[in-house]
């Protein structure tokens, strides 16, 4: 098995450490946000996913494959990219500020978000635009809401800013204790043997927890995938990967995996039940379906990742007015859009468009919306500080 050249580097890692932005992950950021857009319109449509609103139509066999590939295509990677950018600058932001004010800016910048999203945006969500949450009145229901526990349960996507919490701050504690990510070097080997860790920890636990199951939100299967990434992360800052890894080895392991993935998908594809409209054993269990998909979104996210840090790097590392405002908006977007993209599927409701047509121009609308009111509004508030 080759080993990846790490000698031939971009740039040094204390000139990469140095620089004040990585521009190329300021749009790597905005462009996972989009996809989590295109992601929540899909599930509006599609026969799969889970969202708040929606408006499912007769599909046929062409129409559920190709949502099935896109959704589960995204879902493989773009989540953990982002966590993998989150354990880089954790790593980072560690080294600067220490224990204490690490975990309050954490908490300030994903605490508090997720508690106004729990407390304000998803019960006027629920309430008024997906109708979720009964009758009797606003007030009513939300103190419901919070007498019953609900809202423990009600983070939305903002799940990923709970779960990223939670991770910064054991990663602090596990930093106060006096331990630090060491140099690695990354070869082929250790590559095969993170995919493998990753496909079995999650293959293990989807056996043992049913697919119904979230905590914060979050399927427990998942959870694998994101600790491992968030992890690989942190030891990225401290071995330079972001700046030193080359472009050529990014190429070839990206596609490298990627080209593995592609006869493991056909095969769960073929074998699996989805062509009968079975998916069942998709979803988990002690069964050579479900440890197939495991393997198959490991490869996946580990390849896309590599592809993501070479084409970005090498081809959008540079922002512009609109790329800057786009990314300065990213994460108030992520906050604001489900209420945006449901009123403009109830918008949508009644146009005569196929169901992919409807997902995509979702999409489009969203984007405007929720980039919108972000920038005219939210930035404009005092959510600002935290946005």
């Amino acid at each position: 098995m080759a080993d990846i050249p790490i000698g031939a580097t971009v740039t040094s890692a204390a000139a990469t450490h140095s620089r004040s932005r990585l521009l190329f992950i300021d749009n790597i950021r905005w462009s996972m946000i989009i996809l989590v857009l295109s992601m929540h319109a899909a599930d509006t449509y599609s026969p799969f996913g889970n969202w708040y609103y929606v408006d499912r139509q007769a599909a046929g066999f062409g129409t559920a494959l190709l949502f099935g590939i896109y959704q589960s295509f995204l879902q493989a990677f773009f989540m953990a990219a982002l966590f993998f950018i989150a354990g880089y600058f954790a790593a980072a932001s560690f080294d600067r500020k220490g224990f204490s004010a690490f975990a309050r800016d954490r908490l300030l910048r994903l605490g508090v978000p997720t508690l106004v999203y729990m407390f304000v945006i998803g019960p006027l969500t629920q309430y008024f635009l997906s109708r979720t949450w009964g009758n009797g009145g606003f007030g009513h229901q939300w103190l419901t809401h919070l007498r019953d526990g609900e809202w423990l349960s009600e983070s939305g996507p903002m799940w990923f800013c709970a779960v990223l919490l939670l991770f910064s701050l054991l990663y602090g504690l596990v930093r106060l204790s006096g331990w630090q990510e060491r140099v690695v070097v990354l070869r082929g080997p250790m590559l095969v043997v993170f995919v493998m860790v990753m496909a079995a920890a999650t293959f293990a636990v989807r056996v043992v927890v049913p697919a119904g199951a979230a905590v914060l939100n979050v399927h427990p299967g998942d959870l694998p995938q994101y600790v491992l990434m968030f992890a690989a992360g942190a030891y990225g800052y401290r071995g330079n990967w972001m700046m030193g890894l080359a472009d050529r080895s990014c190429l070839y392991w990206g596609t490298r995996a990627l080209a593995i993935s592609a006869p493991v998908f056909a095969a769960l594809v073929l074998f699996g039940g989805g062509l009968e409209g079975d998916t069942a054993l998709y979803d988990g269990g002690f069964n050579p379906v479900s440890a197939g998909k495991c393997l198959w979104e490991a490869l996946v996210c580990v390849g896309m990742g590599f592809l993501l840090l070479a084409v970005y790097r090498r081809y959008f590392d540079t922002q512009g007015l609109l790329a800057k405002w786009l990314s300065d908006n990213a994460f108030g977007v992520y906050l604001i859009h489900p209420p945006i993209l449901i009123g403009f599927a109830l918008l949508l409701h009644g146009l005569p468009l196929l169901a992919l047509a409807k997902a995509l121009l979702l999409t489009v609308l969203a984007a405007i919306g929720s980039f919108g009111v972000s920038g005219l509004i939210l930035r404009q508030s005092p959510l600002r500080a935290i946005i």
